[in-house]
């Protein structure tokens, strides 16, 4: 099982400069984000940023697809 969790943008309303519909962001642990329906997410601007967790659908990848997609970034 990968360490790493992904979710895509279902909703950018009111972040379309910072978020893309239909496309997959890596998830960053914070307890704290999830007790005020947020989540972390690396953006567009390669940073990591809270935004409203319903904007996303988290989603599982096989730990093939997690390497891959990981090495893309390096």
């Amino acid at each position: 099982m990968s360490k790493h969790q992904f979710a895509i943008c279902t909703d950018n309303r009111g972040y379309e400069v910072s978020l893309e519909i239909r496309k997959l962001y890596e998830v960053l642990p914070d307890a704290d984000a999830e007790k005020h329906a947020q989540i972390r997410v690396i953006d567009e601007s390669g940073e990591d940023y809270l935004y409203p967790a319903a904007a996303f659908t988290c989603i599982s990848l096989p730990d093939n697809v997690v390497e891959r997609v990981i090495s893309a970034h390096a």
